[in-house]
């Protein structure tokens, strides 16, 4: 399902939807496309990414994050778009969006050394992913081998599979007492109903 008819429900529910559009699988015209859907849905956030490699067919050249970003400058003037960022350097280019999302990492350190290191006068959203199985972590290690797994995380994760959701809400939280993001964003994988049970209580 298209990202911008989901950030269209959630805006109908109430919520804050930001669409996320991907380079890998979209030439200038079916990105063009998808800003007047989103405009006809009234959807005026988008989080662009380059995407992973496709399991079938191939990656289309045609753009980039960089070149969507100038295009919905000029096509959707009105917009809020935003951006990934890795632990490492950040792109100066980067700088011209009006919010990032920062990779998930497992190590609340990492992130605070990587915040202090890039300052910038847009918000900036921390990656948290719930770490949900053994076999979950051998599949994040092989497709993403920049995000370093604490090995103990690992083991406790095998022994107990509730430890992931734990180390997840502690991070939330350690992250939200630091003051230095402006939100996290909370990948809780298969485990929605465990994460929102230990979260919600220690955010109201």
């Amino acid at each position: 399902m298209s990202s911008v008819a989901v950030a269209h429900e959630v805006e109908a529910m109430g919520g804050r939807g930001i669409a996320c559009l991907n380079s890998r699988d979209r030439n200038l015209l079916g990105f063009r496309r998808d800003l007047l859907t989103a405009a006809a849905y009234g959807v005026e956030q988008f989080l662009f990414v380059y995407g992973d490699k496709p399991a079938s067919g191939n990656r289309t050249s045609d753009l980039t994050v960089r070149s969507m970003i100038a295009e919905a400058r000029e096509f959707s003037p009105g917009c809020r778009l935003g951006a990934a960022a890795g632990l490492r350097p950040l792109p100066a280019w980067k700088r011209a969006a009006d919010f990032l999302f920062l990779q998930v990492s497992f190590s609340v350190e990492a992130q605070l050394r990587w915040r202090e290191a890039h300052p910038v006068d847009v918000p900036v959203y921390a990656g948290v992913m719930v770490l949900a199985s053994a076999n979950h972590a051998r599949g994040l290690a092989a497709a993403i081998p920049d995000i370093a797994l604490p090995e103990a995380l690992v083991e406790q994760v095998a022994a107990d599979r509730q430890a992931g959701v734990e180390a997840a809400c502690e991070q939330v939280l350690a992250l939200r007492d630091s003051g230095a993001f402006d939100g996290v964003h909370l990948i809780p994988v298969s485990r929605y109903r465990d994460v929102e049970r230990l979260l919600a209580p220690a955010l109201r």
